[in-house]
């Protein structure tokens, strides 16, 4: 009987490849991940991948899409947005009060009630400017993004309490009379059987995706995430790319403010609440590090993915909002820990390449 023994460098070879495999699984786990829930899903409730119900979830799914994506760049860079919900909220505010109200010029005792066309580009532009206000703090009072944005999150949502005196502003169809109809499209419209708010989601996906991988804004702000003080010491103007990055998730956060009060047709202050745990955990289920320096924009949309479908299937399942909050929880914890394990086992990898290499 003959028996066979690995050399070393063989057995190297052997552990490198198994450690190779594991390290693509963690990369590959948020498509595993959507498969199994979509698997499992399809199996439990009737009718889950019928195309009716798929475009109804993708419709759910964009909304977080939205908030999603425009925090990657923020968590990239190491940093974190809590107001983007808050955001979403005062924004679909500020939309409805536009609408509803319009514009009161008390010194002429007349209100102009403006187009969509108006009210879109100036939501968008308030949107912006919060995130922008949370970059200057951050970046010129040194402030740690958690905290202000904490702040910003509670001064925006009392904002958005005071426009109303915490009313709903309802009925945003617009009057033909004033001119400004047409808001309600936004979330109810479609273009070749598909709504226009899936078709905002890729679209967005895709611009951002592109900033990410073609323009050098997109390589300044991975350098940031990896070590901002080499970054800076290269010649990027580290406070400049990271005021862009908190701008930009305010005007993602503004748009899924625009198109959460056009499919409700009603605005409300508290609308968009803990929308921005829902972000962080696609983000971060999508491979996103928190620690900054690696992530990818198709990961943080799969991760969206997974969590509006996780989440809509257990609505259809029946299953208790409480469960479904403890449910998603897990789903946090489980998107860190396998995250931490990622980072670990791409550093082991690095220098077992290193001293293979020496």
């Amino acid at each position: 009987m003959k028996t066979q023994t690995l050399s070393s460098a063989e057995l190297h070879a052997h552990k490198f490849n198994s450690a190779n495999l594991g390290l693509l699984l963690l990369k590959l786990r948020t498509f595993i991940a959507l498969f199994i829930i979509l698997g499992f899903f399809s199996f439990m409730v009737d009718g889950f991948l019928e195309p009716a119900s798929l475009i109804i979830m993708i419709k759910h799914i964009s909304i977080n899409a939205f908030l999603a994506l425009g925090i990657t760049f923020v968590i990239i860079t190491a940093g974190i947005d809590l107001s983007v919900g808050a955001t979403l909220g005062f924004c679909g505010m500020v939309a409805g009060y536009m609408i509803a109200k319009g514009i009161v010029l008390p010194m002429f005792g007349i209100a102009i009630f403006p187009s969509v066309w108006i009210i879109v580009p100036v939501v968008l532009v308030i949107g912006g400017l919060i995130g922008a206000v949370n970059g200057l703090i951050i970046t010129r009072y040194n402030v740690a993004p958690f905290i202000c944005t904490l702040g910003t999150m509670y001064v925006i949502r009392g904002a958005a309490m005071l426009l109303s005196a915490g009313e709903t502003f309802p009925g945003l169809q617009g009057n033909p009379q004033l001119g400004n109809t047409g808001f309600d499209l936004i979330g109810s419209g479609d273009f070749l059987a598909i709504p226009y708010a899936i078709w905002l989601m890729f679209i967005v996906a895709a611009i951002i995706a592109y900033i990410a991988k073609k323009l050098p804004f997109g390589r300044h702000v991975y350098a940031i995430g990896d070590n901002e003080r080499a970054a800076e010491l290269s010649g990027v103007k580290v406070n400049r790319v990271k005021i862009w990055v908190y701008t930009i998730s305010g005007l993602c956060a503004a748009l899924a403010g625009i198109v959460v009060t056009s499919q409700l047709v009603a605005s409300h202050p508290a609308t968009g609440t803990a929308f921005e745990m829902n972000a962080i955990a696609a983000v971060v289920l999508g491979g996103t590090s928190l620690a900054g320096g690696r992530g990818t924009i198709s990961g943080t949309l799969i991760g969206a993915f997974v969590i509006g479908i996780l989440a809509d299937g257990l609505v259809m399942m029946g299953v208790s909002e409480f469960w479904q909050m403890v449910i998603k929880g897990l789903v946090i914890i489980i998107a860190v820990i396998i995250d931490q394990m990622q980072s670990k086992m791409q550093y082991k990898a690095a220098i077992t390449s290193q001293k293979s290499v020496s």
